[in-house]
């Protein structure tokens, strides 16, 4: 069974930096992707990463602030967030795509919450 385990979210002032972190188990996959939900507004791709090449992909709120990278030792993956922005402020999902779509995810972490203040 696929199970993902999310941490490192929390509370910053703007301008902070912070590390979330991803461990998967359970099943072989080909990209991990993170995402988003603030209050409101729909769930929003943040960025991803192939877990056997190390390429990443952002969004453009992502691009320059977040940084995407992985442990394949540690099956985790992480994402970390400088220069952080109150409009960043939402849970945080990590998620696996284990087909290579890299459009369908197919497992889910329970979420962190990333509240940014200003």
């Amino acid at each position: 069974q696929v199970q993902l385990v999310e941490s490192g979210g929390g509370l910053v002032q703007a301008g902070g930096s912070l590390r979330l972190s991803c461990t998967a188990s359970g099943g072989i996959f080909s990209n991990m992707g993170w995402f988003r939900q603030a209050p409101g507004k729909e769930r929003e791709f943040v960025g991803g990463i192939s877990w056997t090449t190390g390429n990443t992909r952002y969004s453009d709120s992502a691009k320059g602030r977040f940084t995407i990278s992985r442990d394949n030792a540690k099956n985790t993956g992480y994402v970390q967030m400088n220069s952080l922005k109150p409009e960043d402020t939402a849970v945080y999902y990590c998620a696996l795509d284990m087909y290579g779509t890299r459009s369908v995810y197919d497992y889910w972490g329970q979420g962190t919450q990333v509240t940014v203040s200003s």
